[in-house]
């Protein structure tokens, strides 16, 4: 059998966390800015952790993580 080639895309975008989970960067911090508050804004920088139903198929993606 051949192997299982990563999603590359999935890659760059998703990491495993010890116990099984995938971390991901959190959304709405590419532009406008300028309406958000700083809170906002701040809290977004956080790395946010990758809802239970999508841990499957992100799984599959990468298969070597």
């Amino acid at each position: 059998m051949p192997k299982i080639k990563t999603h590359r895309g999935a890659a760059k975008r998703f990491t495993r966390t010890a116990n099984g989970g995938f971390k991901c960067g959190a959304s709405h911090r590419r532009h406008i800015l300028t309406k958000k508050s700083t809170k906002r804004k701040r809290q977004l920088r956080k790395a946010a952790t990758l809802h239970q139903s999508d841990v499957r198929m992100t799984a599959r993606l990468l298969p070597y993580s």
